[in-house]
């Protein structure tokens, strides 16, 4: 018994390449550290995965735990929160005078994350690299703890 003609294999091998290059890119296919997809999460779900994962890759006073217990204190979680005047941005409520450097210094170009400080992702990533380096500084007192 002979197998399919080698054009419908090719055929076939060309179909299914274009359909890959087609596909939607999903949130694991975006560059850089902690590109997880959303999917049926809620948004706390989601933002706790983030935080946990960036804190295995750069270890933090407290791990995890910590560093979910001030982003609750700070955002409720809510990586959109900005304070009443606006001062204070995102998860870990970043000054938003000085969000920019600390985007410029803590990220790579490379990892193509969103600039603003209300994105969860990239609030995560600079909080945990900061502190990383620095310790929790400002929020060593946050909540309780």
């Amino acid at each position: 018994m002979r197998g399919p003609p080698r054009s419908l294999v090719t055929l076939l091998m060309v179909f299914l390449a274009a359909a890959a290059l087609a596909a939607p890119a999903s949130a694991n296919d975006l560059p850089g550290p902690c590109a997880i997809d959303r999917a049926d999460q809620t948004v706390h779900a989601w933002v706790k995965d983030l935080i946990r994962c960036a804190a295995k890759r750069w270890e933090v006073p407290g791990g995890a735990a910590k560093a979910i217990c001030i982003a609750k204190a700070e955002s409720g979680l809510n990586p959109k929160r900005a304070s009443d005047d606006g001062a204070y941005l995102g998860l870990f409520q970043h000054s938003a005078e000085a969000w920019p450097d600390r985007y410029d210094a803590w990220t790579l170009k490379a990892w193509e994350l969103d600039p603003r400080a209300r994105n969860g992702r990239t609030n995560t990533i600079v909080t945990i690299r900061m502190v990383n380096a620095n310790g929790w500084g400002d929020w060593k007192g946050v909540g309780d703890c």
